[in-house]
């Protein structure tokens, strides 16, 4: 089989599908990611393992969508699903979610560049995917502390859950729709704030009340 040329492919395919819309269904996966390590991987290796939503992988990413990665991943997904429901152990996620969550964000991103060679798509995904991770990780350890705070960590089992909806919802829009993306993280970012800003809000109220 005759090897492609990337630049005539990516040339043949034109900017939408060589760099805009890959980008945003990265940046749709990485903003997931931060989330969630797993579960926006495991999505992505399950659409392109049954050619879901055209999404397609560069080459050097083909190892994610075999058997025993998806098994791996899910394994994982699972793992991460179960330990995120139990007070602490969900803070030691978030918290080495700061190192974990920009890598797989910057992985899910860069392997959707598929029209570019893999040193382009790395970087890509990189600047896409890794600042995307980490922006909603954070978002997410300022929910977790509230959370703590006003409910003994009693109710993070429930901001978990809404997590998991949440996680799940924007890969399924970036698969959809990807252009939708950005309007779908605004969304996101203004649900996920005035969570955090409401759970600090009964802090500051229970802080205040003896006095």
């Amino acid at each position: 089989m005759p090897e492609l040329d990337l630049n005539t492919l990516g040339a043949a395919a034109g900017p939408l599908q060589t760099w805009i819309l890959p980008a945003l269904l990265g940046l749709g996966l990485a903003s997931a990611t931060g989330l969630r390590t797993f579960l926006p991987l495991l999505m992505l290796a399950l659409a392109a393992k049954f050619e879901l939503f055209g999404v397609r992988l560069i080459d050097q990413m083909d190892w994610l969508v075999s058997w025993p990665a998806i098994a791996a991943l899910g394994t994982a997904a699972v793992a991460e699903f179960a330990g995120d429901k139990v007070p602490a152990v969900d803070h030691a996620l978030n918290a080495i979610g700061y190192v974990t969550r920009p890598v797989a964000g910057a992985v899910a991103a860069g392997s959707v560049f598929w029209a570019v060679d893999p040193t382009t798509a790395a970087i890509a995904g990189v600047i896409v995917g890794a600042p995307a991770a980490l922006a909603f990780n954070a978002a997410q350890t300022g929910v977790r502390v509230g959370s703590t705070a006003t409910t003994a960590g009693l109710g993070n089992p429930v901001v978990s859950l809404i997590e998991d909806v949440l996680a799940v919802l924007t890969v399924v829009v970036a698969f959809l729709a990807p252009i939708l993306i950005p309007l779908a993280l605004i969304v996101l970012a203004v649900i996920v704030f005035r969570l955090a800003n409401r759970l600090r809000g009964r802090d500051a109220g229970r802080v205040r009340a003896p006095g």
